[in-house]
């Protein structure tokens, strides 16, 4: 084991502007998304698969020991959970407050950066969790809208609205380059209003809408009859905080819904399995249509959503995606037909029983929320896992998912319906860690598809990162606590590890240039698990900085 030390600051200092002439690019195609070179990360999680996988081989588990910082770069302020994109050797890397930066991934140099006009800022940004990459182009999402900045020069190409942000709509996740069409989940719809949540489709080149599919069912819809008798007016939820996956053989995109809103189904005024809420949605990007979709808890009760990474898996002569919510059941599901293949429960959960075959979910009677009185929940509503996604390793075919411990004494109370209203039916809440957790809040853990774990590294901290697998046999993560660790694939064993100046925070990445592997970890903070406060008052003996977004990049020496 290693314990490095991070460069002085004044390494860290990119530097001034590339001249005004940019780089050579090659256009990224269809070709380019589906079999992109080894050396790119240039997708959300590497691929449009999501497996948060890296086929370079040159850190391994017998050298990363020898892992040194080479460059860093200080990020804008604000709530932190950024990836970023590299390809041909530029990093692309999303800042909090509608920032976009190009660095050259080898050396941390500044070519360009894009700031979107500081009148167009919206009342709520949110987080930037991902870029795409299509054509020369780079597309953010920032409030409400979607951003064309061109990927040589850093100037906005076109500008779109996915929804009026004055209604309180935004984007938490990054768009995914689908056929031509760029397309986006929203957020933040638990108003009682005519609008709802939808999936929108945009074209690449012009920025026009091209779809628009709602993910709540209104009444002339086939879901209707699961909403029972509640008015159209007072469905609302399903949010998309986490970006989706596309398979271009299938020419599908799988984007995955939260809650229904308000949380409980008393709240709501139904029992019913409210569609689309908890689904995972397989798209036509070329039209929004709708060839499948899988709810895996219908009638969700205790804000434990499904909206999560799917992992696109080829694996026994199946084509399947894995998907693992706050309850902590890793679910395989045939991804041309929606049908459940398998549900693993990990055993986190003491809600509902589960089906290994079906997939059939059913509630314990006593976990059903009342109006005003406390309940025992666990997890609590932070989840088993949360938007730190898991990575799975094609070299050993294993899932890596940071998961915590948290259970929760809860009320939920009711919500009044009015036009324009709207809630959650969250009371008062008090957090703690059960028995079995021995003090420890956190853990990363491998599992196999059967959902059988293979070993866990349990830590006093929480994982605020996603986790990332290299083909050299790596598994990187990081933790509240401000740790970066390399792990033993296999075996969970700590190989390496580093300390940040702050909560390592958001999806480390992998990549390549000029014959060299890099790995990147970004820092900051914002965006926990957790309500602000509530992880302080559960791990009171463990403080981090409250300041300074970060990104750092490690190499083996030259």
């Amino acid at each position: 084991m290693m314990r490095a030390a991070l460069i002085p600051a004044a390494v860290a200092l990119a530097g001034v502007l590339a001249s005004s002439e940019p780089r050579p690019f090659r256009p990224v195609t269809d070709a380019t998304l589906k079999s992109p070179s080894p050396n790119d990360w240039i997708a959300w999680r590497g691929t449009s698969r999501s497996d948060g996988y890296s086929p370079l081989t040159q850190i391994t588990r017998a050298n990363v020991a020898q892992l040194q910082p080479v460059w860093a770069w200080t990020m804008e302020p604000g709530t932190q959970q950024a990836t970023p994109l590299v390809y041909d050797g530029v990093m692309y890397l999303p800042n909090p407050g509608g920032i976009l930066q190009a660095l050259d991934a080898g050396t941390g140099d500044l070519l360009w950066e894009y700031r979107a006009a500081a009148a167009d800022t919206p009342r709520s940004t949110g987080v930037a969790r991902g870029l795409a990459l299509y054509a020369d182009k780079v597309f953010m999402s920032w409030g409400a809208d979607v951003i064309a900045v061109d990927a040589r020069t850093g100037k906005e190409v076109w500008r779109a609205a996915a929804a009026d942000r004055d209604k309180g709509f935004r984007l938490a996740a990054g768009p995914v380059a689908a056929h031509g069409t760029i397309v986006v989940g929203l957020s933040s719809c638990g108003r009682f209003i005519e609008e709802k949540c939808a999936i929108v489709g945009f074209d690449a080149a012009t920025g026009k809408e091209r779809w628009r599919t709602p993910t709540i069912a209104g009444a002339a819809d086939a879901g209707n009859a699961t909403w029972g008798n509640v008015d159209p007016l007072y469905r609302s939820g399903t949010e998309m905080w986490i970006s989706g996956s596309y398979d271009p053989d299938l020419n599908l995109v799988y984007w995955s819904t939260a809650q229904a809103k308000p949380w409980t189904r008393f709240a709501r005024g139904t029992d019913g399995d409210a569609l689309y809420s908890n689904t995972t949605l397989a798209l036509n990007p070329d039209t929004g249509r709708i060839v499948w979709h899988r709810q895996t808890l219908p009638g969700e009760t205790h804000d434990l959503d499904e909206v999560f990474e799917s992992v696109l898996v080829d694996a026994g002569g199946r084509a399947s995606l894995f998907k693992m919510g706050k309850m902590g059941i890793l679910w395989e599901i045939d991804r041309r037909t929606g049908r459940i293949l398998h549900a693993s429960d990990l055993g986190f959960q003491n809600l509902v029983m589960v089906d290994p075959a079906t997939g059939a979910v059913r509630y314990r009677e006593e976990k059903l929320p009342k109006p005003g009185q406390p309940m025992d929940l666990c997890p609590g509503s932070g989840g088993v896992r949360n938007w730190p996604s898991m990575a799975y390793s094609i070299q050993t075919r294993t899932f890596y998912v940071p998961f915590m411990t948290a259970c929760a004494t809860q009320t939920f109370t009711d919500v009044e319906k009015r036009p324009g209203g709207g809630g959650l039916g969250m009371g008062p809440m008090q957090w703690y860690l059960p028995p079995r957790s021995e003090e420890t809040l956190g853990g990363l853990m491998a599992i196999d598809a059967s959902g059988k774990v293979l070993w866990q590294h349990r830590t006093r901290a929480p994982f605020s990162t996603a986790a990332l697998a290299t083909a050299g046999g790596l598994v990187f993560a990081g933790t509240y606590d401000r740790h970066f660790f390399a792990f033993d694939a296999k075996t969970g064993q700590v190989l390496w590890q580093v300390r940040a100046p702050t909560s390592v925070q958001g999806f480390p990445i992998s990549y390549g240039v000029r014959g060299r592997q890099y790995i990147a970890m970004p820092a900051g903070t914002g965006g926990s698990m957790l309500e602000p406060g509530r992880l302080e008052r559960l791990i009171p003996d463990v403080p981090r900085p409250r300041a300074g977004n970060t990104i750092t990049v490690f190499a083996l020496p030259r």
